[in-house]
Order: C-alpha cells, then structure tokens, then sequence
C-alpha cells in the first residue's frame, strides 16, 4: 500500500533525526570542449570499426554469405563516412570563425 505524504514526512524526518544524509548522486559535468567531445565520439567509431573488420574477415565459410555477414558489410562501410567525419572543419564558435 503507498503511503501518504505525510506518512513519507515523517519517515524522512525520522531519518533526518537520526542522522542519516540522502545519497544524492549527480552525474558529473563534462568538461570537454565540443571539439574533443566530436575527437572522441569519432575515435570511438573509429575504434569499433576496427573491431568489427577482424570479424568480418575470419567468418567461417558457412557463414560468410549470411544476413549477419551482410550486416557487417554495411557497418565496414560506413568507414569511409567516419573518416570524413575525422577530418571535417567544426565551427569554432561566435567571434572566432
């Protein structure tokens, strides 16, 4: 059965009484600059392609004409977009372009 809000109160005063603090978590702020932010998610794409490549390539015979073979095949593509992604030119913000 739920409780009330004043039965939530007073449970929360009773902790506070006995000394108890809230966990409270933040998720801490990230610090990076937009530009290190898109350094690191393309490094990050970059990275799982390659991980992908040696899969593809010691497919077993078998299962080298399936559709999770021709899955991989279109992800191995995307590499040449991701590589453009690495060398695109961001916009440095107001006042400095």
């Amino acid at each position: 059965m739920a409780l009330t809000g004043a039965e939530r109160m007073a449970r929360l005063r009773e902790r506070q009484r006995a000394g108890e603090t809230p966990a409270r978590y933040r998720r801490p702020k990230d610090r990076r600059s937009r530009p290190q932010q898109w350094r690191d998610a393309v490094g990050t794409l970059l990275d799982c392609l390659d991980a992908y490549q040696p899969w593809r390539d010691n497919l077993p015979a078998g299962v080298a004409d399936s559709a999770m073979a021709e899955r991989l095949g279109a992800v191995l593509e995307l590499r040449d977009l991701v590589e453009q992604l690495e060398v695109a030119e961001l916009p440095r913000g107001f006042g400095r372009d």
